[in-house]
């Protein structure tokens, strides 16, 4: 969602007009944000689809929001290419069970379809992981993915991803589509949720102690960032015992929306190893999601931002925008072949890491630029800030847009 929401205020100056289906907020069980329609042009029309109602698909066991729209989509959407004149369909979700329907809207209408991939769709990384560590219902989605997968992305006509390691895997796994147009198109920064989310401040509750200092990660948790983040509790709990420095007990950390379980119902995965490394006073961690702009507002609030990565190589942290708008020090430790880590250091973010060598002079380091508080906001580098920017993503999905219709007619011709 966030990918299109920015783009839109650029796809026009690009010679793209275009119109959104998207499940009306009704029928989602995520946490809704209102304040997101101020970043939305007026003119752009939107078309709200229906879903099966949760309450009676779980009891069969599905709870999906992609599975309980699928047939709404289907139908709105056949009106719409009936009725209208369009280029192209693009999939920009992470709900990914929808994407196959572009097979069928290919199919009977002839318009091509483009995909675009946030993160895995079917993956064997939980494979090999501990019951306990994977997903819901990981059995019936392993299997579904695998299906869908493969037909949705033998016929995409082009490929859009965060992160080139998940374009390598689909072109090998699936060769038909190794000529097809692809693209690398990170997430980019939209300077205007910043100020949206300043200027309506008092309708979020304030998450955070200003008797501490506040070091905030906001985003899903999981034992895969145990790696990242240990280094960090070690460090803390070195400098609240062999030091014995104030300093150290004034800390605390948060790590916020770390479950995507409804309200209420999040397991912890990051307090029970504050727990291990005895410094779970110092640790807070909120379950519940928050919404998109509680969570820039609490960033902003924060005086210092944190950002482990997974375990696994291929997580980029998509996210990391927000984050770096806030203009607050930032410590980012990652899988050292994370496509994060350069991204970051082309910015000029000084303290990002792999989590393999990482030490505990380089936590410490920007742990005491936070001494006074109020640290110097970090200076970032002008050609980079301009390059991850939303309009120059938006620039860059639309160059790959031209590509599978310049490749299509020529096809066709």
């Amino acid at each position: 969602m966030q990918r299109v929401r920015m783009s839109l205020p650029y796809f026009a100056g690009e010679g793209w007009n275009v119109e959104v289906v998207m499940v009306d907020e009704l029928y989602a069980d995520i946490q809704i944000d209102p304040l997101l329609l101020q970043s939305i042009p007026k003119d752009i029309p939107i078309h709200r689809v229906k879903a099966l109602n949760k309450r009676w698909t779980s009891k069969l066991g599905l709870g999906s929001i992609a599975l309980r729209s699928l047939w709404f989509y289907r139908r709105k959407v056949n009106r719409l290419l009936k009725d209208g004149k369009f280029d192209l369909i693009y999939f920009s979700t992470t709900q990914f069970p929808v994407c196959i329907l572009g097979v069928y809207w290919k199919k009977k209408f002839g318009i091509p379809y483009v995909i675009d991939m946030q993160d895995p769709w079917h993956s064997d990384y939980y494979q090999n992981k501990p019951r306990e560590q994977r997903p819901p219902k990981y059995w019936f989605s392993y299997r579904l993915n695998k299906y869908l997968e493969s037909i949705a992305i033998k016929n995409t006509n082009g490929l859009i991803s965060v992160s080139e390691d998940y374009i390598d895997v689909l072109k090998n796994k699936y060769p038909v589509i190794k000529n097809r147009p692809s693209a690398v198109i990170t997430f980019g920064a939209f300077e205007p949720d910043i100020s949206i989310a300043r200027e309506n401040q008092t309708e979020f509750v304030n998450l955070l102690d200003a008797r501490f200092i506040n070091i905030v990660y906001t985003g899903r948790g999981g034992a895969d960032m145990h790696q990242a983040i240990t280094p960090v509790f070690e460090a803390l709990k070195k400098g609240l015992t062999d030091k014995g420095d104030a300093f150290f007990s004034r800390l605390k950390f948060y790590f916020i929306g770390t479950s995507y379980a409804p309200a209420g119902q999040g397991k912890p995965t990051i307090l029970p190893l504050a727990q291990q490394y005895g410094v779970a006073d110092y640790v807070v961690e909120i379950t519940d999601r928050i919404s998109y702009y509680h969570t820039l507002l609490t960033l902003q609030q924060a005086n210092a931002l944190f950002i482990p990565g997974s375990d696994d190589p291929q997580y980029t942290a998509s996210k990391i925008y927000p984050y770096l708008l806030t203009q607050k020090p930032l410590l980012a430790i990652f899988n050292g072949k994370s496509s994060a880590i350069p991204i970051l250091k082309s910015y000029g973010v000084k303290h990002v890491y792999d989590y393999e060598k990482v030490t505990e002079i380089n936590i410490n380091e920007f742990l005491s630029q936070l001494h006074n508080g109020n640290p110097e906001p970090p200076l970032y580098d002008q050609e980079t800030i301009s390059k991850y920017s939303a309009q120059q993503m938006t620039v860059n999905q639309c160059r790959l847009f031209n590509q599978v219709l310049n490749r299509e007619s020529g096809i066709k011709s």
